[in-house]
Formats: C-alpha cells, structure tokens, sequence
C-alpha cells in the first residue's frame, strides 16, 4: 500500500473494511454503516484517544462509514469525501441521506424558523452539505425540519484563489477546515472545493497527487499551488502567496519572495514543488 495508506485505507490488523477483503489482512472485516456528521464540525483523531491531537475535521453532513463504534462512544471509520480514516465521537453522526446540497456561504446556520429571528440550532460551515425538502420564501427547508437561507445554497463554482481569500484572518488551526479554524492544506482542500474540484486532504498527499507538477524555473501564475516540508500556500498572483500559517497564526496574504525568505530563515526548508490545477483533470 501507499505511504498515505494509515490515513486512506481503513484497514487495522483487528478489522477492515468489507471491501478490503483480499486486499489487506485483518482478522475480521466488516460492511460499514453510512452514516452523515450532525454537529457544525467534527473533530477527528488517528488514535481512539479524545485527548489525541487532531488530525482533520469533518464538515456538517459530510459522509462518513462507521467499522467501528468502541466502549465509550468512539466511532472509526472512513470520510466519503477525501477517503480519511480516524476516530469521531459515534454520538455527532446522523442518519445518511442522499442528494445533498452544499453551502457555499463562509458561515451560515441552521434556523428552527423560516425567519432571519427565528432562533439558531447550529453553525454550518463552507462545504457543509443538507438535505434540502423544498425552499419557503428566501429559506430552504431541510428533510430534517430546520432552515437555511436558501441564497447560502448553490452551486459549487468560480474560482479557488477568491475562496481562498475569504479566508483572510481565519485563526491557524492545525487539522481544521472551517472559518472557525484552518489550517494550510485545509485551506488549499476547502477552497478548491468550493470551486467543485477535489484534492486530498494533507499537504504531502497534494504535492504528490493534486493537479500537475511545474518544472523548477517554470513561470508561475495565479492558483499555482507552492509547497514546502510540511506546508502549502497558493499564489493570489506570481508574486503574491495565500497560505494558513502558523508565523501570522491566520490566513494571511504576503508577497511571495519575501514568504519563501522568511520561511528559510525559520527553518522550513525550502520550496519543494510547484503544482498547477487543471479544472477537470
């Protein structure tokens, strides 16, 4: 398997799962339960640890198939949206449900009412997912009885440097994805989304698998993904670099040329690759 294969393959020498079988070894391999994450964002760990640092997060309705609950309450399984295996806490996951549409506000929320003073149930994220039952004047209501402003729903489209941008001044957040908390790959991943294009989730995995690699020396451009040992930003413009990090502890724009000096300088290494999207590929 992979290097990436702990975080994308759910398969442990106890258990695996059922399409996995005469793929992997595991004592005991198991169908898995569809399930969708009911809470604004869901933390997800690597160990069946709650005090383990966070690896990713999960968004509102995104799915996820349960292998494994364990004795107090944690659930190990897969996300069906960039394949991460971890643990999240079996109690914030809800039934499935099929045809869900995204938000593609930064932050909206889920309303009891039909009405902008209609009290609040929960936060939903960028990338968040509903199930929409019909639209009622400017709200959509959801399969689940609450309500979304319906101009928060549509398409999922333009361009991933502008959803970058939203971004500016979220907090650093190793392991987040939301305007709550963000990290470097986070932002790279949820932007690029919001654009409808999938990458993987962590950096290393996307300097390896996202878009095409550029030449060293190749002339640069607006989107262009640059990496590091460890980090990823993306180019606003050839001289200017969009990227969650911890020296700002945001998401920051600084002029390209200066970034790269500076991270030298505190010991990141140098740039390491240079990949650019390609909408379709």
């Amino acid at each position: 398997m992979s290097r990436f294969a702990r975080r994308l393959v759910p398969a442990r020498p106890d258990l695996a799962a059922a399409h996995l079988a005469g793929s992997v070894e595991a004592a005991r391999f198991v169908p898995g339960e569809p399930r969708r994450v009911a809470v604004d964002v869901l933390d997800l760990t690597m160990a069946p640890d709650r005090a383990a640092g966070l690896a990713t997060q999960l968004l509102h309705g995104e799915p996820f198939t349960v292998y494994e609950v364990t004795p107090d309450g944690l659930a190990w399984g897969q996300s069906g949206r960039d394949g991460y295996v971890g643990y999240v806490e079996a109690a914030a996951l809800g039934p499935d449900f099929s045809g869900g549409t995204m938000v593609t506000a930064l932050w909206s929320h889920l309303y009891t009412g039909p009405a902008v003073k209609a009290r609040v149930h929960a936060g939903l994220p960028l990338g968040a997912e509903v199930a929409v039952a019909a639209v009622e004047g400017g709200f959509a209501r959801l399969e689940d009885g609450y309500f979304v402003p319906a101009r928060h729903l549509a398409p999922l489209a333009g361009d991933h440097v502008d959803h970058a941008l939203r971004f500016v001044g979220v907090p650093y957040l190793w392991g987040g994805r939301s305007a709550r908390g963000i990290d470097c790959s986070g932002l790279v991943q949820v932007a690029l989304m919001a654009a409808g294009i999938a990458v993987p989730r962590d950096s290393d995995m996307q300097a390896a698998l996202a878009g095409v690699p550029l030449e060293e020396g190749a002339p640069l451009q607006r989107g262009d993904l640059i990496f590091w040992d460890g980090h990823v930003g993306l180019l606003r413009d050839p001289e200017t670099l969009v990227h969650a990090n911890a020296h700002h502890m945001a998401v920051a724009v600084e002029p390209f040329g200066p970034a790269v000096a500076r991270i030298l300088a505190a010991g990141g290494g140098p740039v390491t690759g240079r990949r650019r999207i390609v909408p379709g590929q």
